[in-house]
């Protein structure tokens, strides 16, 4: 009788085991990509960055929701024509999925807000707004009702101190504010092929600047939108997907359904033409069925 109830117990366990939340995580690895060895003007290739595994993410301070504080929000800087407009109602669409936390666009904000010691012309003779005066003077001034995080998004360029000729964004995890420029995403137009390119480099800047703040740290053992980046070439060739360990450790700390992100990833990306996002959901997808 103790050597059935052993065996009950042992396939009841097996079932269990095969049918949890870590195998989901193991089944998926199978689709990681490796990175190839950095090349000159490649972050990796300047930064020389250890990484994060599972355990030290778990063993760090990092952000979790509670049902006071668990809305993103977005706060547009500027005036946006109709299909930039519409580009950051489809970001809003997608981190509230990519994160399965209620996400809302705030009011647009004037570029007025920003003052003439903030402004200069840069390099390449646009206006560029002080990233960092964004962050210190408007954003943390901000206190959004339920708020877990916020991130502005301007259609004017962006750099972080005089040297530096631009930048793409710049963020405060310790106060989980962010902004980023659309201006550098897109080939003016925004028509046909670029509007999604320009949406893809969005998604990704956002979906990574907001992993941050959940505690994210660059990923560097494979092609994952966690992957730090020094361009826009590089960007473009980072992933939409998070690879198998960051999505492990956003999980641990949002406690969604991962089939459930998984389908609503696929549907998002079929729905807005982004195949590269919607050929990546179908292979995970494949590997859970087994």
């Amino acid at each position: 009788m103790k050597k059935l109830l052993f065996l009950v117990f042992v396939i009841f366990f097996a079932c269990n085991s095969k049918n949890g939340k870590n195998d989901y995580f193991e089944n998926i690895s199978e689709n990681d990509i490796k990175l190839y060895p950095p090349k000159p003007g490649d972050w990796l290739y300047s930064h020389k960055e250890r990484g994060q595994t599972f355990e030290q993410f778990l063993n760090s301070k990092h952000l979790i929701p509670t049902k006071e504080n668990n809305i993103i929000y977005l706060q547009p800087i500027g005036q946006f024509d109709s299909l930039q407009t519409k580009q950051i109602k489809l970001v809003e669409e997608y981190l509230k999925i990519f994160f399965q936390l209620e996400t809302k666009t705030l009011n647009n904000v004037s570029n007025d807000i920003i003052p003439k010691h903030a402004r200069r012309i840069g390099p390449d003779e646009n206006e560029q707004f002080l990233a960092g005066f964004i962050l210190d003077s408007v954003l943390k001034k901000e206190k959004p009702q339920n708020g877990v995080g916020l991130m502005a998004l301007t259609e004017v360029d962006l750099y972080p101190k005089p040297e530096w000729s631009f930048v793409f964004g710049l963020a405060s995890y310790r106060d989980r504010i962010a902004v980023s420029s659309i201006y550098r995403m897109q080939d003016k137009s925004l028509k046909g092929a670029d509007f999604n390119l320009c949406l893809e480099r969005l998604l990704k800047i956002c979906s990574h600047e907001i992993g941050h703040m959940f505690g994210l740290h660059h990923c560097i053992d494979a092609n994952c939108v966690m992957n730090g980046t020094n361009s826009l070439s590089e960007t473009d060739e980072h992933t939409l997907r998070l690879c198998s360990n960051c999505q492990r450790k956003l999980n641990s700390g949002l406690k969604y359904d991962n089939v459930k992100r998984l389908k609503e990833l696929e549907n998002y990306f079929e729905k807005n033409n982004l195949a590269d996002g919607l050929a990546l959901m179908k292979k995970d997808f494949e590997k859970i069925k087994k």
